[in-house]
């Protein structure tokens, strides 16, 4: 199943810098660890925000819900998300 997700980031302004260096570098190996697995399909920076727009590739609802809550900077996020379907016009057979 595909996934648009819009993560906003929202980091606590009195957070220590090195606390957030911390949680960054968590968050950027687990990303690329599912990245390396073909669920984060694609990743895109919304610009002049902490924000981004990313198309998972999960088995279901329970899957991605999971994977969003693994996510070290998920307590600093809200999220919207929204389940993509093949649309008939399309002419590609494969989305994958």
């Amino acid at each position: 199943m595909l996934f648009h997700v819009r993560m906003n980031v929202h980091l606590p302004k009195d957070m220590p810098t090195a606390q957030a260096d911390e949680i960054k570098a968590k968050e950027k190996a687990y990303f690329q660890k599912l990245q390396q697995d073909k669920v984060w399909r694609h990743i895109w920076r919304i610009t002049g925000q902490y924000s981004n727009i990313s198309i998972f590739d999960v088995e279901s609802n329970q899957a991605l819900h999971d994977l969003l809550q693994g996510l070290p900077l998920y307590p600093y996020m809200t999220l919207d998300i929204m389940p993509l379907n093949r649309h008939p016009s399309s002419i590609y057979d494969d989305d994958r």
